[in-house]
């Protein structure tokens, strides 16, 4: 059998074939799309680094903090997970495609298993246009001076859906600035009542066709009422007015996120898959 040559690191010289390819599988790759957009492929400017195998990109995948596959066979995974077994694991997930993510997990797991999780099947899900229901009013961006109201909520939400607390090892303070990051540029939203969050989410990536919404959570003394809904219904009609596709993913067991989608007007395009260390 014919071995793919080794992956390569890429550079700002490969920018337009990598914006290509991320063109082509825009919402899957929306993740690495706003970075590259914003960046280039300078790792330190990217935060990462883009890799390739095959002289049309014919392997293309980014490796930071999280090891994101965008597309390849499997010669091609292989060649990454090479690469990455010397680099040795730096990144605290790899998710991506369920059919790229598994694979590569298959090369990389004698060498970086036991993962903490496994989480195979995450309905990748689009809703292009306008939500189907009307989105809550009350939803809005977050100011700046709002950031210990918002933080808390920002910290179950993390806590309930990683399984660890995001202010382990550093206090907070990392992920306290990503929190400040996505308030100050417009991209973090919540409903307050009282004084406290009830419901938030935020646009974690947002790519010139696609925003991809993370962090979605309802406060526990508001569930079942429908705020998870319309408030997540309200920033997808923030992205629609921004002329971006909405996006999102999910675990294949939360059957009642995926209604909630559903009832959005969200449906599946894709499968995720993630491996959390």
């Amino acid at each position: 059998m014919l071995r793919v040559a080794g992956a390569r690191l890429l550079d700002d010289r490969d920018r337009a074939g990598v914006r290509a390819a991320l063109e082509a599988d825009p919402v899957a790759a929306c993740m690495v799309a706003a970075r590259v957009e914003v960046a280039g492929l300078d790792p330190w400017r990217l935060g990462g680094e883009l890799w390739s195998v095959g002289p049309r990109l014919d392997g293309l995948c980014f490796s930071g903090a999280n090891l994101v596959p965008l597309r390849g066979e499997r010669s091609a995974l292989r060649s990454f997970a090479d690469r990455a077994r010397r680099h040795g694991r730096g990144c605290s997930s790899l998710v991506g495609r369920a059919e790229l993510v598994l694979p590569l997990w298959d090369e990389l797991a004698p060498a970086w298993a036991p993962a903490r999780e496994l989480r195979p099947d995450q309905p990748l899900m689009v809703l292009a246009g306008p939500p189907t229901i009307t989105p809550d009013p009350l939803v809005r961006p977050v100011r700046p001076e709002e950031i210990d109201v918002y933080l808390p909520a920002a910290v179950a939400m993390f806590t309930e859906e990683v399984g660890v607390d995001p202010r382990a090892g550093d206090g907070g303070a990392g992920y306290r600035a990503r929190v400040a990051e996505l308030v100050s540029a417009g991209r973090a939203f919540a409903r307050f009542e009282d004084g406290q969050v009830v419901f938030k989410a935020e646009i974690g990536a947002l790519s010139s066709q696609v925003g991809q919404i993370q962090g979605v959570w309802v406060h526990p003394s508001k569930r079942g009422l429908g705020y998870g809904t319309i408030g997540t219904a309200a920033v997808a009609d923030r992205l629609a007015a921004l002329g971006r596709v909405s996006s999102l993913y999910v675990n294949g067991f939360n059957h009642v996120a995926r209604s909630v989608y559903g009832k959005i007007g969200f449906t599946q395009v894709a499968s995720f898959a993630t491996v959390l260390f």
